[in-house]
């Protein structure tokens, strides 16, 4: 049985602060074929420190080349980020890199910057030249309805199959930290999984800053799977401008700051799962007792990507053989006589119903587990065994929308 609100009616987003020294818009510059908001700007009154990862597909997308290698050669002097949307600039060899190139030319010479000092990301389907006529045409256009607080604007034009625009804001310590996201399909865990600016007008060297975008990522943007896999494309980017003159450097000042950034980013990854292609229920699943937390990580990530588990979710069927499956087959040693498993409704994992113990079937109702199944939250705890390795993973459910949507997919 299907809940009867959906998962995206649950994204919800809440103050969005203007960031000191940032603005960003979004535009329609013709690449959608609705004529929907396509192309998105963020552009800083100063340089930033600069920070990336990038998908670890081998088969990577011009402009994360691009990036990447403009990040490895000066990440100090970034000032603008341009998102286009309904064409990903993937596997478009030469002609795609100077398509990527030439769309950081373009916006340097409207914004009076160098074109090294423009990152650019795409979306969309694989395999087409950009319509660089249109980019030409859009770029301008978006530098000149720039704002101080657009990030709801660009948040909507990098959707693709997304049904609601994904953007995350906090203030302390004297500066603020705002991020927009996009999401939806070809999400797996195996680096950002998606398309994030994140930008901030505190001071941080850029060393720190790419650290403490790692660790973020590490326990938000790559902890979320919708399908498994992983894109071309996935880039998420994060900004300082110093703007607010708060300088962050180690010890609490810095802490403090890597929890705001990964609260956002979580809230951000979260975002991404309730809107997953044809998702109607959130999944959280949490393992412990393995020997390690990568071995831990490696087992929920086994569970969450599993087709025969996110089906039976959708189902609403409490098939928790299918989850012991799934585990045994992670790569990760453990003993069968020892797993214990719970089901849960919410995503907190209160009041669990145990259906596996000593790696046989507990003595349960299956009406009890049916039930909570049925809600749009499901929270699967798995032990296996007495280790000190924890994990968890947020992912959602395979519904008939899911084929659908992929089936007859193209901006």
């Amino acid at each position: 049985m299907e809940p009867t609100t959906t998962l995206q009616d649950e994204i919800k987003i809440g103050t969005l602060y203007p960031v000191g020294g940032f603005r960003a818009c979004g535009v329609s510059a013709g690449l959608r074929k609705s004529g929907r908001p396509d192309l998105a700007l963020i552009v800083s009154s100063r340089d930033c420190a600069a920070a990336g990862v990038f998908t670890t597909n081998q088969v990577k997308a011009a402009p994360v080349l691009v990036d990447m290698e403009r990040l490895a050669h000066d990440p100090d002097t970034i000032r603008a980020v341009v998102t286009n949307a309904a064409n990903a600039n993937a596997c478009t060899g030469e002609e795609g890199l100077h398509n990527a190139e030439r769309t950081a030319k373009v916006a340097a010479e409207a914004l009076g910057i160098t074109p090294e000092q423009v990152l650019v990301l795409s979306t969309g389907v694989i395999g087409v030249q950009l319509p660089m006529d249109r980019m030409v045409n859009g770029i301008p256009q978006a530098t000149g309805i720039l704002e101080n607080n657009g990030w709801l604007d660009a948040a909507t034009a990098i959707m693709t199959t997304d049904t609601r625009p994904k953007a995350a804001s906090r203030q302390l310590d004297g500066y603020t930290i705002t991020g927009i996201a996009k999401g939806s399909g070809m999400i797996a865990p195996n680096m950002a999984t998606m398309l994030a600016i994140l930008t901030t007008d505190a001071k941080i060297p850029q060393p720190l800053l790419q650290q403490a975008l790692r660790d973020a990522n590490s326990v938000s943007f790559n902890r979320i799977s919708v399908d498994g896999d992983t894109s071309t494309n996935d880039s998420v980017l994060l900004l300082a401008n110093g703007d607010s003159g708060v300088q962050v450097g180690g010890g609490p000042a810095y802490r403090r700051f890597l929890a705001a950034l990964t609260d956002i980013c979580t809230e951000l990854a979260h975002m991404i799962v309730r809107d997953g292609e044809g998702a109607t229920r959130f999944v959280t699943v949490k393992v412990s007792g393995a020997p390690d937390n990568l071995s831990a990580h490696q087992i929920a990530n086994t569970i969450g990507t599993s087709p025969l588990v996110k089906t039976a979710i959708y189902g609403g069927d409490a098939n928790w053989g299918r989850v012991i499956a799934a585990a045994g087959r992670a790569g990760v040693p453990f003993d069968p006589s020892r797993l214990d498993l719970w089901f849960s409704a919410g995503s907190n994992g209160q009041s669990p119903l145990q259906v596996v113990a000593n790696g046989t079937p507990a003595s349960y109702e299956e009406e009890a587990a049916a039930a909570i199944f049925a809600q749009r939250e499901v929270t699967i705890l798995l032990s296996v065994g007495d280790g000190s390795g924890v994990a968890e993973v947020w992912t959602c459910d395979f519904s008939h929308d899911y084929v659908s949507i992929n089936a007859d997919y193209r901006s």
